[in-house]
């Protein structure tokens, strides 16, 4: 009698192996986290005297979060989310982005893809080595002052990204 059910859970058994290749889970950052790490890059550059806009987007780069300091330039909106969308897209620092898709580089022309910005201030933000979202910064005094500040909303909320 056991031998007939063999055949039955086999099939059962490579149906669930199916069922879990056919879907999976992602990580994202709440609102919350999103909103407690924007606001900490804001004050840092604050401290510096800067105003600025930042953005904090989700992995996929579609935005959760944006403020804009009260004299940050219209031109920081739209740039601060532009980096924190290439950050999330390309899964790197756009400072570092910038570096390697100078001209002459083979990686040049994806500058010319709307949204990509090729300039420092935009992060990845991993929990556990995953991407779970991406901050970008505007209107500091060049892409490494608003590459610390993305640092700074990083890591307002590092703890809670340990997973």
């Amino acid at each position: 009698m056991k031998l007939r059910f063999l055949p039955l859970v086999a099939v059962l058994l490579a149906g669930h192996a199916t069922a879990q290749e056919a879907v999976f889970q992602t990580k994202s950052l709440t609102p919350e986290a999103a909103l407690k790490a924007a606001q900490a890059a804001l004050e840092s550059c604050r401290k510096q005297g800067y105003q600025i806009a930042v953005a904090v987007t989700d992995r996929t780069g579609l935005l959760q979060v944006l403020l804009r300091d009260r004299f940050a330039g219209a031109h920081t909106v739209t740039v601060a989310t532009d980096k924190a969308w290439t950050a999330a897209s390309f899964k790197t620092s756009t400072l570092e982005f910038g570096k390697d898709t100078q001209a002459g580089k083979s990686m040049s022309g994806i500058r010319q893809v709307p949204r990509v910005v090729a300039a420092g201030g935009g992060l990845p933000i991993e929990a556990g080595g995953t991407l779970v979202g991406a901050i970008g910064i505007s209107g500091g005094p060049g892409g490494e002052a608003d590459e610390a500040c993305a640092k700074a909303g990083i890591k307002a909320i590092a703890d809670a990204l340990e997973l």
